[in-house]
């Protein structure tokens, strides 16, 4: 499976993945950390779960995004996550 990503990926070597998968987890948890004081400052964290939980996705959605460019640059792939939002909004041309 290590392979197949590299591969797909075009990474050539196990320390850039290994950078790569720590970016990614530095910034799932920075975006659910993120996200609690933004719904405390919009008042969203005193209402019902039933809007809460659909407000929470709204918000981490941006928030992830900004995150992942920011930490992935800080750690020196810009460039591959760059792409990977590329692909992921399937823009051709994102500058």
């Amino acid at each position: 499976m290590w392979e197949r990503l590299k591969q797909k990926w075009g990474i050539s070597s196990n320390g850039q993945m290994t950078i790569i998968f720590i970016v990614f987890a530095i910034t799932g948890s920075a975006s659910v950390w993120v996200r609690k004081p933004v719904m405390a400052q919009l008042g969203a964290d005193t209402l019902p779960a039933y809007f809460r939980f659909p407000i929470g996705l709204l918000l981490i959605f941006p928030i992830y995004q900004v995150l992942l460019i920011t930490i992935g640059t800080i750690a020196g792939q810009h460039a591959f996550f760059k792409g990977f939002l590329k692909r992921m909004w399937r823009i051709r041309d994102f500058k």
